[in-house]
């Protein structure tokens, strides 16, 4: 077994949708970024990634390459999960947290566990999502972005 971790964060921006977990959240900005700017995703590339030893994002889809403007993020995520499954890995959990002072994202989560059970191609017991505020401090508290973090369990097949 091993563990990953990630982090990714993006900054708020007009005339953008948010997407979160490959779910679009209705609020009057979106998150600003080379591809759809999914914050939640992209963390948990991250985190799969390295707990495979594989590198992160940015080095299977660096924002230098045109192919990538504006990529839907969760096929993105797809071509991870079958990296792994290449390599050998399964998928044993992952624990999300999404850090923001608006919107509010309780409404969404069980929507965006079960969208990324079925990217991740696992039972929706396996995913976990929680959002969380920093009580108006920093960034967050601003309201000027959107942070993430991932943790995922990989194990040999």
């Amino acid at each position: 077994m091993r563990i990953g971790h990630g982090f990714d964060v993006h900054r708020f921006a007009e005339n953008r949708r948010l997407l979160l977990g490959g779910v679009e959240i209705p609020f009057e900005m979106g998150l600003l970024g080379h591809s759809d700017a999914d914050v939640l995703i992209h963390a948990l590339c991250d985190a799969l990634l390295g707990a495979a030893a594989l590198g992160d994002i940015g080095h299977h889809f660096p924002d230098s390459d045109a192919q990538y403007k504006d990529a839907d993020s969760t096929l993105l995520l797809s071509k991870v999960v079958a990296l792994l499954c290449k390599e050998g890995w399964s998928i044993g959990n992952v624990d999300i947290t999404v850090m923001a002072e608006a919107p509010k994202l309780a409404p969404f989560i069980a929507v965006m566990r079960t969208r990324l059970a079925g990217l991740l191609l696992v039972d929706q017991g396996q995913v976990n999502v929680k959002a969380t505020t920093t009580e108006k401090l920093g960034f967050i508290g601003r309201k000027e972005g959107i942070a993430c973090e991932a943790v995922a369990l990989i194990c040999k097949i």
